[in-house]
């Protein structure tokens, strides 16, 4: 995720685990307990940190899966060579604890009409970069906002659709837009391959209408996404921007 400076009054809080959703066979949602959570607003993130019986630390920043007002949750995908993911994916049981601080972050986030002036969202996620736009949405949904929203989500495959049954289940002015950049299933009529300029311009908002943007993926995805919408005319203010490393976050 970005680089952020903590504020020196975040402080590390014990969660303990409450509840765990296997999303896909390598990501999975942690719903948190947390004694003192002040809150968070859409979009941010936490720090998670595990400590070894030996006293060795680590630590790593993950998105809040969950909308302000809901129980905590993240949403952590696994990575081979991690040293985090792999306890939190295939380790971690209902019940165990952990470290947790937060919520971080400013900019990339989303509190509602007023914070986008009435104008349409567009969110384009790639892989586990879906997480905090899932918040965004969730919001939405629990403020009764009327604004119109379109997710444009690059994932490998059918498969790797993190939340796809709650995204799919979105109505009301709310799109969800699926490309496929590996394997396709049987009789797949949506859309083929990598985000480029050209599928930018077939769905994404017209600039007219002035829409706020937040992107969120691996670095190289993010870059792409950012640069083909400044192409297209969008404002580079009206697009908010969040990264990780080419492995995943």
């Amino acid at each position: 995720m970005p680089e952020t400076t903590v504020d020196e009054r975040v402080t590390w809080l014990t969660a303990v685990a409450r509840r765990i959703t296997d999303e896909t066979p390598s990501v999975r949602t942690i719903e948190l307990l947390v004694p003192g959570w002040p809150g968070h607003r859409a979009g941010q993130h936490l720090d998670v940190r595990l400590t070894a019986e030996d006293g060795y630390q680590a630590e790593r920043s993950y998105s809040i899966a969950s909308a302000p007002g809901e129980p905590l949750s993240i949403t952590v995908e696994r990575l081979d060579d991690g040293e985090v993911s792999p306890y939190l994916t295939d380790e971690l049981r209902t019940g165990d604890e952990l470290e947790v601080r937060g919520p971080i972050g400013g900019y990339f986030v989303w509190d509602g009409d007023s914070d986008s002036g009435g104008t349409p969202l567009l969110l384009v996620g790639g892989g586990s970069g879906v997480v905090p736009l899932r918040s965004i949405l969730r919001h939405r949904q629990r403020i009764g906002a009327t604004t119109p929203a379109r997710l444009l989500y690059s994932a490998r495959s059918f498969g790797d659709v993190i939340y796809r049954q709650e995204l799919d289940g979105y109505h009301d002015g709310v799109e969800v837009i699926y490309t496929l950049t590996r394997n396709q299933p049987p009789g797949w009529t949506g859309h083929s391959g990598r985000v480029d300029a050209a599928l930018l311009a077939d769905v994404a908002w017209p600039v007219s209408q002035d829409p706020l943007t937040f992107v969120c993926g691996p670095t190289s995805f993010v870059e792409t996404v950012a640069a083909g919408l400044v192409g297209l005319g969008y404002p580079p203010r009206r697009v908010k921007t969040e990264r990780f490393g080419a492995t995943g976050s």
